[in-house]
């Protein structure tokens, strides 16, 4: 069982794969639907994008509320390779990918229960005739703009600052420095964001 526990791989993977034999033994067994039952699949996106949205904000708050306002109090001769080139960029794949597959897994969410365009125009399309729609859909937009923030501007920040991958040895300490603020200045910018995007999230669902 050690052997078992100390290793995070299989620790994921027996949580997904019993995560989705309860869900099939309570949908398919226990209710008797098809795996292409509509609420079936419902079931399935919803799990996988808060699955994957809890990898994304989860690392998202590591990195503002853990590392970042702690790193400094590390004296500079102390701190080594060790974040910069191990922890962070390994933290920084979790966290930008997490960011994808949330948005991927809200746009399939969404397009499965017949709202895609009409959360994506704000209710426009429909006139604003459902509140619903106009609440879930700033989330979406604010998500989006989230993920942008990931993927166009943190990301490849956090490349040159840490210098991931020998990809900009040639920076100087006050370029990496620059590019560290801008980086932690969206970081905190989807830190903001994060909390209005889960109550539209979370709010459409149960007060529309």
């Amino acid at each position: 069982m050690a052997t078992f526990l100390g290793n995070i791989r299989y620790v994921a993977w027996t949580g997904i794969a019993l995560a989705l034999i309860f869900l099939l033994s309570y949908a398919v067994v226990g209710q008797g639907r098809g795996l292409t039952d509509y609420n079936v699949i419902q079931a399935f996106l919803r799990w996988s994008h808060v699955l994957v949205g809890i990898m994304w904000i989860g690392h998202l708050y590591y990195f503002n509320f853990t590392q970042i306002p702690n790193v400094p109090k590390i004296p500079e001769e102390h701190r080594g390779p060790a974040i910069s080139k191990v922890i962070a960029p390994a933290a920084l794949y979790w966290f930008r990918h997490g960011a994808a597959l949330t948005l991927v897994t809200g746009i399939l969410l969404a397009w499965n229960q017949g709202y895609l365009i009409e959360a994506f125009t704000l209710g426009l399309s429909e006139g604003f005739a459902t509140t619903k729609h106009v609440f879930i859909g700033i989330g979406m937009w604010l998500a989006t703009i989230m993920f942008i923030n990931v993927w166009f501007v943190i990301w490849p920040n956090q490349q040159r600052a840490l210098n991931i991958d020998d990809r900009f040895p040639d920076l100087t300490k006050e370029a990496r420095a620059g590019h560290a603020r801008t980086a932690m200045l969206f970081s905190r910018t989807n830190t903001l964001l994060s909390a209005p995007m889960l109550i539209a999230m979370t709010g459409a669902q149960t007060l529309g």
